[in-house]
């Protein structure tokens, strides 16, 4: 097997950080998705913390969330913890690996594509705060209704 040339890790940082940015769109989308199908309205809203912390705060901070809209009447648990872990969607190219029905992205020596696989594993990879809404979703239930009873008056 031939080493990598400079050119070769050049372009797969390129494919990586694309792939990174496509996959955190995905990512949210995956909560929204689920969230719309479960009847709950909700929003994709990127750089929300946006001119609190300049360039530093954008590029170190949330770069997309998903929020809910309206007064919460459909929200509940199981759909927080349903749309929490829907990014873990993002595999299934994976799980077809090991049934043989897709190559496997590591073993062929590129390594533009194992860039882009490791770059879409890791999005597919639910955040914290996912994981706070699939362990406690009470208390984001219960901040989503304190934010929505702050909004109506």
């Amino acid at each position: 097997m031939a080493s990598a040339t400079a050119v070769e890790f050049a372009t797969a940082g390129v494919v990586l950080v694309a792939t990174v940015t496509a996959g955190t769109i995905a990512h949210e989308f995956a909560h929204a998705t689920v969230l719309r199908s479960l009847s709950v309205p909700a929003e994709v809203v990127f750089l929300p913390n946006e001119g609190e912390a300049g360039l530093l705060g954008s590029v170190s901070g949330r770069w997309a969330t998903v929020r809910p809209t309206g007064g919460g009447e459909r929200l509940s648990a199981w759909r927080l913890r349903a749309a929490g872990l829907a990014p873990l969607c993002l595999l299934v190219p994976f799980v077809l690996v090991p049934l043989g029905v897709a190559p496997n992205p590591l073993a062929g020596g590129r390594p533009a594509v194992a860039a882009a696989a490791v770059g879409l594993a890791g999005c597919a990879l639910p955040s914290p705060q996912d994981f706070a809404l699939v362990w406690y979703p009470k208390a984001a239930l219960a901040a989503h209704r304190c934010d929505c009873d702050a909004g109506d008056s």
